[in-house]
């Protein structure tokens, strides 16, 4: 049996207690911080599994680090599983129905995410058992990948130091080794401090903090024509002052989110909306404290570990959904446009046909990336440590992310194979490295080479704390 056999056999001899790993994390969604029960989850499956456990990583609650091995390379397996807000959503059905009680939902897949990951580890900790080999296998239990920028904060702390290479993967409708390319970006709460008082009888004596805010969200959508097209720009109202309108707003807070395609043209960004937000100050004669909520930077690629990732790609081949998957993943294209179907294969520039419910194809590795462009604190561990990343079908063709219907489709049959295909496609990635040490060495020198040239700047400030609320 070929190396990459045996361990997508370890894979197949654990699958079982990982889907149902998966199911508990989709069936109680935590969002960025709060993942306390999907933590205890994968820590005491780590436990059961023997692997040496570091809790409170990087002084955050809910996260975890599993080691198993000595000596040797070290390969890391990162996973996810914290969901988003306002998503609640009943699975397995196709109209958008949340759930009585729950207003969080796995709109994004984290729950597959972070079981196929640990299963992967996992079936590594195994082959290095079985074989007798000197290396070490870390899962981290990253929480917080929503906005909350874990790995961030993790990588400016040194808790990737010293590892050779890392793996991961994500949920999509297609298959393939994912595009490094991705958006920096900087999530930053702008808090204007101003006068109350009562805006009837004595206007005049107030300085209002949401006007403030209100001149600043103008002045950087006026902004929005002089940036690159890569560029984007997003903001939220985390604090408008009140609700009573007859009050002048003393203080007010908004978060504005700036993306970039790099850290270079994300600093001049950032640069220029602090001058917008002093400028609303200046103004209205209020004052406004700016302060880093999280950050992210974007992605590094390593051609050496994607070549390695592709060739096991192309011995596994493509997810192999049955009738049952066809037939329920039909249904959830009805719910698409016809725009949102094309769109889903555009980040490896393929058309996606109208008729073809999943994906049943491994995208080459030189295909081009001609769609949208997120965002990811897998960006930050690639300018630490060489990274590589799959993407894998777990949903119909067309689904959106962040939305009900990928929700619906969290604990289908199609997604558990997903889930499946990739812990067999980073397992073997990891131990095809293992086995050939002069492909780490590769890997290192080409990342040495990138990072030589243009040094690692985290875009969260040293001192500036995860936003982990306090009981």
């Amino acid at each position: 049996m070929k190396n990459e056999e045996k361990v997508w056999e370890l894979v197949e001899n654990k699958k079982e207690e990982f889907i149902k790993l998966s199911d508990r994390i989709f069936d109680t969604p935590e969002i960025l911080y709060q993942e306390f029960t999907a933590v205890y989850e994968h820590t005491n499956m780590l436990k059961r599994e023997g692997f040496k456990i570091t809790e409170n990583i990087c002084n955050m609650p809910t996260a975890v680090m599993g080691e198993y091995g000595e000596d040797g390379p070290i390969i890391a397996i990162l996973g996810e599983f914290d969901a988003l807000p306002g998503l609640s959503q009943e699975a397995g059905i196709c109209e958008n129905k949340p759930i009585e009680n729950t207003i969080n939902g796995h709109g994004c897949g984290h729950n597959l995410l972070g079981a196929a990951s640990l299963l992967a580890a996992t079936a590594i900790k195994d082959w290095l058992l079985q074989n007798n080999i000197k290396a070490r296998v870390r899962y981290y239990g990253c929480p917080a990948e929503e906005g909350g920028a874990a790995k961030t904060y993790m990588a400016r702390d040194g808790l990737f130091d010293g590892i050779d290479a890392a793996i991961c993967w994500h949920p999509a409708t297609f298959n393939s080794v994912n595009k490094p390319i991705s958006l920096a970006n900087s999530r930053i709460d702008f808090t204007f401090f101003g006068k109350s008082a009562h805006a009837a009888t004595a206007p005049h004596l107030g300085r209002s903090a949401l006007d403030a805010i209100e001149l600043m969200n103008v002045g950087v959508n006026y902004m929005r024509e002089h940036i690159p097209d890569t560029a984007r720009m997003h903001y939220a109202y985390m604090d408008s002052g009140g609700n009573a309108a007859n009050v002048v707003h003393a203080k007010a807070t908004v978060r504005h989110l700036i993306r970039a395609s790099n850290l270079t043209e994300l600093s001049s960004l950032v640069d220029r909306v602090f001058k917008i937000a002093d400028g609303a100050a200046l103004m209205t004669e209020t004052t406004v404290e700016k302060k880093v909520f999280s950050g992210v930077s974007n992605l590094l690629g390593n051609e050496t570990l994607e070549k390695i990732m592709q060739n096991e790609w192309d011995k596994l081949g493509p997810v192999k959904f049955d009738e049952n998957d066809l037939r329920f993943a039909d249904k959830i294209r009805s719910t698409f446009t016809e725009t949102e179907i094309i769109d889903s294969f555009q980040r490896i520039g393929i058309k996606a046909p109208l008729d073809l419910p999943l994906c049943d194809f491994v995208a080459p590795l030189d295909s081009s990336n001609n769609g949208g462009i997120g965002s990811t604190d897998v960006g930050d561990v690639s300018w630490v440590v060489p990274t590589v990343q799959a993407r894998v079908a777990t949903c119909a063709v067309g689904t959106p992310f962040h939305t009900w219907q990928t929700v619906a489709q969290g604990k289908s049959a199609a997604a558990h194979k997903g889930m499946i295909h990739a812990a067999k496609i980073m397992a073997s990635t990891a131990s095809t490295l293992i086995k050939n040490p002069q492909k780490i060495h590769e890997a290192k020198k080409k990342f040495d080479d990138q990072i030589s040239k243009n040094p690692y700047i985290c875009p969260i400030p040293d001192g500036v704390m995860p936003p982990i609320l306090k009981d």
